[in-house]
């Protein structure tokens, strides 16, 4: 009975090892398309250097055309996890496409980050712990939320 079970055991390790081998060769795109830099958040908004600074290491790997692939993105099946994340992020919210938001959605979006970070929700909790600079301290949250005010504030005058 043992030896059965340990015969039963390194075939499904085989097969396991084998699946994972297999799945290197289905490697999603990992993008960076190319963007107008006039149509940056940058570009378009006032940020102040610690809200640059900020946006930089804890938001554009996911919400920019400007992602740092790590080495583990090239690992299936993180891989695939990855792209995914980036897509969905930057389909929610672009820094690197702001322009081209109507100034409603550029409002909203701005109201968004500062509901986002106050509530824990960004960066991502799976984000963390392999990107440990991009966890937000409660300055980081009240710069971003002010800069938020103040943009929407700015965006409200005619």
């Amino acid at each position: 009975m043992k030896g059965k079970l340990l015969r039963i055991l390194r075939w499904v390790l085989i097969i396991l090892v084998c699946a994972l081998i297999v799945a290197q060769f289905h490697r999603p795109a990992k993008t960076n398309p190319a963007s107008d830099p006039t149509q940056a958040v940058e570009s378009r908004l006032q940020l102040p250097p610690p809200v640059a600074a900020t946006l930089d290491r804890s938001c554009y790997d996911c919400h920019s055309n400007k992602t740092r692939w790590p080495w583990y993105s090239h690992v299936a099946p993180v891989s695939w996890l990855l792209v995914s994340d980036v897509n969905e992020g930057r389909a929610n919210m672009n820094l690197s496409e702001w322009g081209k938001y109507p100034k409603s959605e550029a409002d909203a979006l701005l109201k968004r980050i500062c509901l986002e970070v106050k509530s824990g929700g960004m960066p991502l909790a799976v984000y963390k712990p392999l990107h440990p600079s991009a966890k937000l301290s409660a300055d980081d949250v009240n710069a971003l939320c002010a800069w938020t005010e103040t943009e929407r504030a700015r965006m409200a005058t005619p």
